[in-house]
């Protein structure tokens, strides 16, 4: 593999390799889109938030939680862009205050896209996460960052045949050195906008009764909560004895 030079990210400067792009940094009034940012811990997913706000964070806790919030923005095309940096997690059961935090967003915050940053180097042990994600939401993109640690580690990715099987959008990035940043960029943009439509792979091989049982929950569910996404998530985790989500529509906690 050819090797590649590569660069520090400007902490000082607004602009940089995507035209029409401006660092907002901590103003997040008054924006067009809401982008989660999710991913396991040590996958460098703060450093790609960093790089993509202008390495400045708002950082505070969320409501009621002491799990803390980071959220930052950019401009592109005259169009505004919050990003809200999620607990790093390893999966969406939750079983744990991150993990919570992090589902609930996703599901009920109703996020235009969701960012899932990945460590190329390890990718296998990441997609129990991703493909968690993918079951909650049709729009996400595939962050494939520490491109440089696979690189030095010889591994290849293919990314186009990964695109494929997911059904979302896959960036390459080493956001240390913004490598990647602008496309990045760019790709959630055209998700935002409806430019590029996701097809988000879904479990499908679910036994008989089983998919009888979570289509008709799910269809109880959208008569009691039309407003409500994913229904079909939301079967299988009642399904599956989940006292949150239970207790969470009960008392109209997602509505």
């Amino acid at each position: 593999m050819t090797a590649t030079k590569v660069q520090n990210a400007c902490e000082t400067c607004v602009h940089y390799n995507a035209e029409g792009l401006e660092k907002l940094g901590v103003q997040v009034d008054h924006t067009d889109f809401v982008i989660a940012l999710a991913g396991n811990p040590n996958t460098g997913k703060s450093t790609v938030f960093n790089a993509l706000t202008g390495l400045r964070q708002h950082t505070g806790n969320w409501p009621g939680k002491t799990v803390t919030r980071a959220e930052g923005a950019f401009a592109l095309e005259s169009k505004k862009y919050k990003l809200v940096d999620l607990p790093g997690t390893y999966s969406l059961l939750s079983t744990s205050e991150d993990e919570e935090v992090a589902r609930n967003f996703i599901l009920f915050g109703k996020p235009d896209v969701t960012v899932i940053v990945v460590d190329a180097s390890r990718l296998e042990r990441n997609l129990n996460l991703v493909l968690q994600i993918l079951e909650i939401t049709d729009k996400a993109v595939l962050c494939l960052n520490l491109m440089d640690e696979a690189q030095r580690n010889n591994i290849e990715i293919d990314q186009r045949a990964l695109a494929k099987q997911l059904g979302i959008p896959v960036v390459p990035t080493s956001a240390r050195f913004n490598q990647g940043i602008p496309e990045l960029i760019q790709t959630i943009a055209q998700v935002a906008n409806g430019d590029i439509v996701c097809k988000p792979h879904r479990i499908k091989n679910v036994p008989k009764k089983i998919q009888k049982a979570v289509e008709k929950l799910s269809e109880e569910i959208k008569k009691e909560y039309p407003k409500i996404p994913n229904s079909r998530w939301l079967a299988f985790r009642l399904l599956e004895g989940d006292v949150q989500i239970m207790e969470g529509l009960k008392t109209g906690q997602f509505l």
